[in-house]
């Protein structure tokens, strides 16, 4: 199980996410992770994701390390996804919808694939539930079976 303590997280959103990483962010900062912002810090209609999304996911790829994670976010969620894994070592898994079906998607985008960065897409999720989603996510172990290694290994 990850810590808190010893997990940096790097977000990243255009102005669709905005609102809702902040929530996220504030909750993980109290929750004692390292959140490194990388935008947008502030609402702008006409930014573009690509530039927030790959600063956050090209710090992630560096790092390739469990301890270092990062949380996208925009509209679908699913743009926001595609930048993020265009970077080496880069395993996203996109969230939206709500309950236990998202919850499933979420845990084994972590224990199947050691998903390194969730992409949320904020139109899409329940907000009283994203949270809840959050933490699910980054409390499901990597399960480190043999044959999900070696699904990673193939995908390298």
């Amino acid at each position: 199980m990850i810590q808190p303590q010893q997990t940096t997280i790097h977000m990243a959103t255009d102005h669709a996410g905005y609102t809702l990483k902040e929530c996220i962010k504030t909750h993980l900062e109290a929750g004692g992770y390292k959140v490194i912002d990388h935008g947008a810090f502030e609402f702008d209609p006409a930014d573009d994701y690509p530039v927030f999304v790959q600063k956050a996911a090209e710090e992630v790829s560096k790092a390739n390390d469990d301890e270092v994670l990062g949380i996208v976010l925009g509209g679908s969620g699913q743009g926001e996804a595609i930048a993020a894994s265009r970077f080496p070592n880069i395993r996203t898994t996109v969230c939206y919808g709500t309950g236990d079906i998202v919850k499933e998607v979420l845990v084994a985008g972590r224990a199947h694939n050691n998903a390194n960065v969730l992409s949320i897409g904020a139109r899409f999720v329940d907000k009283s539930e994203v949270i809840s989603f959050v933490d699910l996510w980054l409390t499901t172990p990597f399960t480190r079976e043999e044959r999900h290694l070696r699904r990673l290994s193939q995908l390298k």
